[in-house]
């Protein structure tokens, strides 16, 4: 109900430059996406050994689409001639969409190592992997995905270590050690097969080494130009898709929003605060009283990051949130009694 007053507002402001209904469809099916997801997953029981059946099950798919971007790209030297997010290395798609699932392939993957790798050949079968997907994220040049990847990966070893006992413990710093390695490998790779322009990317230089102004590729004057439109108008906003038609009105460019909460601020106004309130404090009010989902945090980190450096392009930050809604409870292996026979005389 929220999301309404923005649709009656573009109704009157949109020109006839933008398509209306695919305009207002444009940026309202993520919020609708989140909704739907997080009203069925609220409190909705599943064991932990689901969970990460349903974890397992998001690697599969990126894992074919890895396979996609090597046939598709086989050789990145042969691609890579600046440090601007690749297409190329993309597969012929969008960086930022790119780099965002296969970051999520690489948080599935490290959770899949640490609590699904019994023994030496899936641990080595499943780092193999990880190197795979991670290296295909780290050369689409696209920083977003793989920033995101690792503040999830961080966020699910914070919880895990810390919910473990000693013995398990122990064996969680050993195979950090290994991920850490792996990483390091994968890091090295990536930037011999990119002639270097990886370090300078995400060392926020050009190719030729000269350091660049803006290390957030226009997003912050996107965001300041949507907080503009929300300080002129804070009750309604400038209504859905307001802000490309103000932007194509003065520099005659449609540009979307990379950021959703500057969105919603500008374009939903005092309602924009309101969605925002509920998203943040709903699952922390949920957690405080349950505690079972290990992956809560990371999956609150990977919806938070992706909205505010691709918005909600893709449908993966709404579903994200909506596990973090899930209600995990422990296993528990049912008990065979033996019955008693009376003996006979």
């Amino acid at each position: 109900m929220l999301l309404v007053p923005a649709v009656l507002v573009a109704s009157t402001t949109l020109g006839y430059d933008l398509n209306f209904r695919t305009s207002v469809a444009f940026v309202l099916s993520g919020p609708i996406c989140l909704g739907v997801s997080a009203l069925y997953c609220y409190n909705k029981k599943v064991s932990r050994e689901v969970l990460l059946q349903i974890v397992a099950s998001m690697s599969y798919p990126i894992i074919a689409m890895t396979t996609h971007l090597f046939l598709f790209n086989p050789s990145v030297k042969e691609v890579l001639t600046s440090t601007g997010s690749s297409f190329e290395t993309s597969g012929g798609f969008g960086p930022n969409q790119v780099s965002t699932l296969l970051g999520l392939g690489m948080f599935a993957l490290t959770v899949r190592f640490f609590m699904k790798s019994p023994t030496l050949f899936l641990k080595v079968f499943n780092l193999v992997l990880l190197a795979a997907v991670s290296f295909r994220a780290i050369v689409t040049l696209s920083r977003g995905g793989v920033f995101g990847a690792i503040i999830m990966i961080l966020a699910f070893l914070a919880i895990f270590y810390g919910s473990a006992k000693f013995r398990k413990r122990q064996q969680i710093i050993v195979s950090i050690v290994l991920l850490f390695f792996v990483a390091l490998v994968t890091w090295t790779i990536s930037l011999n097969q990119s002639s270097g322009l990886v370090g300078n990317r995400y060392a926020n230089e050009d190719a030729g080494g000269r350091e660049k102004k803006d290390i957030t590729t226009g997003r912050v004057d996107l965001f300041l130009d949507e907080f503009d439109g929300f300080k002129k108008n804070p009750f309604l906003g400038v209504g859905a898709s307001g802000m490309k038609q103000s932007r194509l009105e003065e520099e005659g460019t449609i540009i979307a929003s990379h950021n959703e909460i500057s969105r919603l601020l500008s374009e939903h106004g005092v309602f924009g605060i309101l969605i925002l309130i509920i998203l943040i404090f709903t699952p922390l009010y949920f957690r405080s009283g349950h505690r079972n989902n290990v992956f809560f945090y990371a999956f609150l980190a990977f919806w938070f990051a992706t909205i505010n450096h691709s918005a909600m392009r893709i449908a993966a930050p709404a579903f994200i949130y909506a596990l973090a809604l899930l209600n995990v409870t422990h296993d528990k292996r049912p008990l065979h009694r033996k019955q008693l026979k009376q003996k006979t005389d």
